[in-house]
């Protein structure tokens, strides 16, 4: 065996850490911020979720001696970016955290609760989440009209490193946008001084019903629509073959640990894990475990440096941050529109979804994300009574 090959589930492991957390950290940091969290208790989630997806993937790595990679939420932090603060601030989202994660091991323990996730209409799923991207994603572009000599650069650097090597596009977007944020702005001298490792923050949860409606359901359906569901297919489409309800148990058991100090929801990876499970982590497909182990241990590594990443993001201009949050959901939310439109039969329904959930409307201190899904489901039932 060659050094290089050796050295293969190192450097897809490494590879895969830094693009997961460097592509979508501002998002979940924005979600964080949305819901109600203040600078402390979002580095302290940030920390938390981190350490939490680090250690879930190097558990079941090690189970299971497959790659088997975890994830923070992306469409999880949209959705609460896409959002507001919920009656009872942060304590009532953490609230929803748990009872999301609760619903995720629910979802792997119950196969009646997995099953009603799996009969949601992936059109419905899709149009939501793609409702909820449309404001973070039309972001660079009002970033650009805002402040074009710092946007702009952004944006190009993305977009050219996307034609070289789409998996760092993102990346170099947020390296960039570092720069010119040190060379331009004044930084808190916490984050010079040496305050890189967040303390932990313990948040006491509430359990609101508008938060629960609001922000537990909707974050229980888009973690295991467009994260869970999609891991196990990359995860099949490798070759191997895990069965999927002890690991949605186990990131929901991993949710609930660390929602407690403000993490928001892990799962099972998707585009991380194909970087783990595909033969660039080894030719042989029994020897590609160890490179979810290294990928696992850069996490918890990052999420130590969680205090630098929130307090950077506070020394930025929010135009900026949620500029470098959109062109990192540019992505999710192309196949998430793709996905809700595709089928003639429930592109109605899938539109009027989208709409509501893009509307950003608010009913009884409950989000857009739920009524957009209630509103898809009550058209596509009337829809389905009138050809009946």
């Amino acid at each position: 065996m060659s050094a290089a090959t050796a050295l293969a589930p190192v450097a897809a492991g490494l590879l895969a850490a830094f693009v997961g957390f460097a592509s979508s950290f501002a998002v979940v940091l924005a979600g964080f911020t949305a819901v109600g969290a203040s600078p402390a208790e979002a580095a302290s989630g940030l920390l938390a979720v981190s350490v939490a997806m680090g250690l879930g993937g190097i558990v079941m790595s090690l189970r299971t001696r497959m790659p088997i990679s975890i994830a923070w939420s992306t469409p999880g932090s949209a959705l609460l970016a896409g959002g507001a603060a919920p009656e009872g601030g942060f304590a009532a989202a953490v609230g929803a955290f748990l009872v999301s994660g609760a619903l995720i091991a629910g979802a792997g323990l119950w196969r009646p609760l997995g099953r009603a996730v799996a009969a949601i209409p992936p059109a419905l799923a899709n149009a939501m989440l793609a409702g909820v991207l449309l404001p973070l994603c039309l972001a660079p572009v009002a970033a650009v009209a805002g402040m074009p000599a710092l946007a702009l650069p952004v944006v190009i650097a993305w977009a050219v490193m996307a034609k070289l090597n789409r998996l760092l596009a993102v990346p170099a977007a947020v390296l960039l946008a570092v720069a010119l944020v040190a060379a331009t702005a004044t930084l808190p001298p916490g984050l010079i001084a040496g305050s890189i490792m967040p303390a932990p923050v313990l948040v006491v949860p509430e359990f609101r019903p508008a938060a629960l409606i609001g922000i537990a359901l909707p974050l229980f359906i888009v973690t295991m629509a467009s994260q869970n569901i999609p891991g196990i297919a990359v995860l099949n489409a490798n070759g191997y073959r895990p069965e999927p309800g002890p690991l949605f148990t186990a990131t929901g058991i991993f949710t609930v640990l660390a929602a407690p100090f403000g993490a928001h929801a892990v799962n099972l990876a998707a585009i991380t894990a194909a970087i783990c499970a595909g033969p660039e982590a080894h030719p042989d497909p029994a020897r590609r475990w160890p490179a979810a182990l290294v990928a696992g241990a850069g996490y918890v590594v990052l999420g130590l440096g969680a205090g630098a990443a929130a307090a950077f993001v506070a020394a930025a201009p929010p135009v900026l941050i949620q500029a470098v949050a959109g062109l990192a959901l540019l992505g999710a939310f192309g196949s998430a529109l793709m996905a809700a439109v595709q089928g003639p039969g429930e592109r109605e329904a899938a539109v009027v979804c989208f709409l509501v959930a893009a509307g950003g409307l608010t009913l009884f201190g409950i989000g857009g994300a739920f009524w957009g899904l209630l509103a898809g489901l009550a058209l596509r039932v009337l829809a389905r009574w009138r050809g009946a």
